[in-house]
């Protein structure tokens, strides 16, 4: 009996636009039942392996091949897009561009109801399926009530329900806040304890991947295959370092502390890594803590803050707030990371900043000016916003004419259009592109283009909606390094709405964290992150460096985590 999955032998493929392949020489196995981690940087072709496993190449991508590709035992250039559906199941990145259904209940059952199955059989199988993954509960919700981690459910109940005998996971950790990220990868191990289903999974955020183990860990660096081991292997070899990757912290932290990273001593987890105490006590005596910033003035107060979608006659007596008396303050020159679980109201929160809402009670003050009285123009002179994804930010075809816009509005003269254009092009590292079609840009470029049009009107304050969301470790770095040198050489305060636990440790100063419309924490990252209580509440998770220092035996373990982060901002460089 055949015991393989998939086999690639020798397999390369050229997209039609492209000159060079994408992937190139690929000779990968991967058996029945197993469940593996694909691994790889942006455009490494984790995305082109993928479309070639589910049949978007060649059904819905053009391109060249040579080589071959069996699934299941059969040659995959010899199935329809159709065929290769009933043996591979894919949970898209984006769950909302899979949903068809006005209910959950109804995008489960999808496919069964394309297949004609007998409405009784179907409200069984959707009922089982969606039992397998906790949301029989939930059946009659719309999927746009669901929380993101909640969709994700959905969709993978109805590509259950086709019965498919491998499961791909396109980046499911993406859009998820880091306890339902947690949750979606402890969904996915039970179900390959379950059902024995060949899982195979594409991510880059590694130490979050790894929280249940996998069989085997595929690397890619531009589409060739440079690793295929078992995880406690790769975590001991220097190929992540080499190629730029981001290994998890408490490995890193380790080899700052000259502790020998093998196989044997169980890498995968901070839990079950085996390691010599002393010399990680040794390496936290050895070090410093960043001294604490002068204070300076006050550049955004929040003060009492309360907010709600709907009229006060619909939610009496404060009922149904998004917001619920939430005050804080932020200092001029900071970086600051605006924190909390998808729906805790960050984003109605800075819809408010920015006067696009106005609040129930309390007020915003912005350089000791109430904002109450500003239209949205007079206050996007002060502060900018920047879309999650810059493609809902794009209004023209050219560069500069995108970063113009705003000015023209203004009616500035053209003259100083050009000259602020430029300028801010030039701060962006975007000045050798200002002629080019915004097509030609990279998502990455696309980001630095969406902060440069609003760069240019000169607001004292940015905030940033997800800027490093979906992002590889050498993208979100570079992205980040751009960012804080906005900060640092152009004086602009920043506070970044994110759920990113290493962007909120390594780049911000303060903290500000919302849990069911309540702040619950204002305070250093370091010590936010430490706190398993806040935590949890917040849909954040620990940092690993915390668990590692507490197994250490090292008494101040918030100390050791904002040591090692200093450390790390000195020593560690771009990759």
């Amino acid at each position: 009996m055949d015991e393989t999955a998939l086999t690639f032998n020798n397999f390369t493929f050229t997209y039609k636009a492209q000159t060079a392949p994408s992937l190139c020489n690929i000779n990968l196995t991967i058996r029945k039942g197993e469940k593996t981690l694909i691994l790889g940087h942006s455009g490494s072709g984790k995305s082109t392996l993928a479309y070639c496993i589910n049949g978007l190449i060649p059904h819905a991508f053009d391109g060249v091949s040579s080589g071959s590709l069996s699934i299941l035992g059969e040659d995959a250039g010899k199935l329809n897009i159709f065929s290769l559906s009933k043996k591979v199941g894919t949970v898209l990145q984006d769950t909302d561009g899979q949903f068809v259904g006005l209910s959950a209940a109804e995008d489960i059952a999808f496919a069964a109801e394309n297949d004609c199955l007998p409405v009784d059989e179907m409200h069984t199988l959707v009922f089982e399926m969606a039992k397998l993954v906790n949301m029989e509960n939930h059946l009659k919700k719309s999927p746009q009530n669901l929380s993101g981690g909640q969709k994700q459910r959905v969709s993978i109940a109805g590509v259950l329900i086709d019965q498919v005998e491998i499961l791909l996971f396109d980046e499911p950790l993406a859009n998820l806040d880091p306890a339902a990220g947690k949750q979606t990868i402890e969904l996915i191990d039970e179900l390959h304890k379950r059902t024995n289903k060949t899982i195979i999974i594409i991510e880059h955020r590694l130490e979050d991947a790894l929280h249940r183990t996998v069989d085997r860990i595929v690397a890619l660096e531009k589409g060739r295959v440079i690793a295929d081991m078992k995880p406690e292997t790769l975590l001991a070899s220097t190929v992540l370092r080499n190629a730029g990757m981001r290994e998890p912290l408490y490995i890193s932290a380790l080899r700052y502390a000259g502790v020998a990273i093998t196989r044997t001593c169980k890498p995968a987890s901070v839990n079950s890594i085996e390691f010599d105490p002393i010399a990680l006590q040794k390496w936290d005596h050895s070090l410093d803590e960043k001294p604490s910033a002068e204070k300076a003035p006050f550049l955004l107060e929040i003060n009492r803050l309360s907010f709600r979608y709907g009229s006060p006659e619909e939610s009496p007596d404060h009922g149904g707030l998004v917001l619920d008396d939430v005050s804080f303050s932020i200092e001029k020159g900071v970086i600051a990371a605006l924190a909390g679980k998808n729906g805790a109201g960050k984003s109605t929160l800075a819809k408010l900043i920015c006067g696009f809402d106005m609040p129930l009670s309390g007020n915003v003050f912005f350089d000791g000016v109430d904002l109450s009285a500003l239209s949205i123009k007079e206050r996007s002179e002060r502060i900018g916003y920047v879309m999650q994804n810059p493609n809902q930010m794009i209004s023209f075809p050219l560069i500069f004419d995108e970063v113009a816009f705003g000015l023209r509005n203004r009616g500035m003269p053209e003259n100083e259009v050009k000259d602020r254009v430029e300028q801010t092009l030039d701060i962006c590292g975007l000045y050798p592109f200002k002629a080019w079609p915004i097509r030609a840009l990279s998502f990455g470029q696309k980001k630095r283009l969406t902060i440069a049009s609003i760069l240019a009107l000169g607001p004292s304050m940015l905030i940033l909606d997800e800027p490093t969301a979906g992002q590889d470790f050498r993208n979100y770095s570079r992205i980040m390094e751009f960012v804080k040198k906005l900060n640092t050489e152009q004086g602009v305060t920043l506070l970044m709405i994110t759920h990113d636990m290493h962007l909120m440790l390594e780049y911000t100063s303060q903290a500000i964290v919302i849990a069911d419309g309540k702040l619950i924490a204002d305070d250093e990252p370091a010590v936010v992150l430490s706190d398993g209580v806040k935590t949890k509440k917040a849909s954040l998770k620990r940092t690993s460096l915390y668990d590692l220092a507490v197994r250490a035996h090292i008494a101040d373990a918030e100390g050791f985590v904002r040591k090692f982060i200093a450390y790390e901002q000195h020593h560690a460089r771009l990759p």
